[in-house]
């Protein structure tokens, strides 16, 4: 099949930007209907390069730090043209950004039902190579709305509240109920410059220190760190442990990883401080 021309990668963003839309402002839609209509406008494309296709969207939207579609996971290999033609319809769809605001501002709860926490957890994403960055001076977006929904302290404390009583459970139920009650939530009672949120412990009664990071999307989501929990993670990695919540609106999940961030993702600097 020949490659994507123009057009066809501008109908397939306008279709996703308007999947978007209803998933931000929580309305229904039916990703199989939006793919059939696009089968009815391209050429000749099939079901399955559709779906390809709103991935490597969803992996650019990341990469710009910018929500995404959490069904359609993220592929890499996508076309610098693709970036390019989801920064130019940004640019002369700026009411999108209105979309992006709200879903950093959001704010939400528990779940009102309670979570399964023996079914909760899930495996960890396959760790993604980083490449050489592609500079991009045409970037009508400035903020990265990844980065802040993370800030959200709503999101934050409830992934953080479920951790604490997932913790208490998994101790009671492994039949240490001694160590449950010695579980405590360090960045709530104590502030958030230790380094990690919850202090928990294994079943040898030995310190677990574990950083939360959660988000509203999928387990794909990148997740961002202070220099503090950086060098907290290098010191202490035995008994390092990251917990990540995701899908924390809908029905929360979570994967584990043990040790320092070097050894869990793959790391990008995205901030530098000049000192005179």
């Amino acid at each position: 099949m020949a490659s994507w021309s123009e057009l066809e990668v501008e109908l397939i963003i306008a279709d996703y930007f308007q999947m978007l839309h209803a998933e931000l402002n929580g309305l229904k839609y039916n990703k199989a209907e939006h793919r059939n209509n696009l089968m009815h406008i391209l050429n000749g494309r099939s079901d399955s390069s559709i779906e390809f296709k709103h991935q490597n969207i969803s992996a650019a939207m990341i990469k710009n730090g910018l929500p995404y579609i959490s069904g359609y996971k993220p592929r890499w290999n996508f076309q610098q043209l693709l970036e390019n033609k989801i920064l130019q319809y940004l640019y002369a769809n700026k009411k999108v950004e209105t979309d992006f605001k709200k879903f950093v501002a959001q704010t939400i709860g528990l779940p009102s039902t309670d979570v399964k926490f023996e079914k909760w957890i899930d495996t960890p994403p396959e760790r993604t190579l980083l490449k050489e960055p592609t500079t991009n001076y045409y970037k009508p977006v400035k903020r990265n709305y990844l980065e802040l929904e993370q800030k959200n302290r709503s999101i934050g404390e409830t992934g953080e509240q479920l951790v604490y009583d997932y913790e208490k459970w998994r101790l009671n139920n492994e039949g240490y109920p001694k160590l449950a009650k010695e579980v405590k939530w360090i960045s709530k009672d104590e502030g958030d410059g230790a380094g990690f949120d919850i202090l928990s412990k294994n079943v040898h009664g030995q310190d677990m220190f574990i950083e939360v990071k959660t988000t509203t999307l999928g387990k794909d989501t990148p997740i961002f760190f202070s220099k503090t929990e950086n060098d907290f993670s290098n010191e202490n990695k035995t008994a390092f442990h990251l917990y990540r919540v995701f899908e924390v609106k809908k029905q929360p999940k979570m994967f584990m990883h043990n040790g320092r961030f070097q050894d869990i993702c793959s790391v990008e600097a995205i901030n530098f401080k000049g000192i005179f």
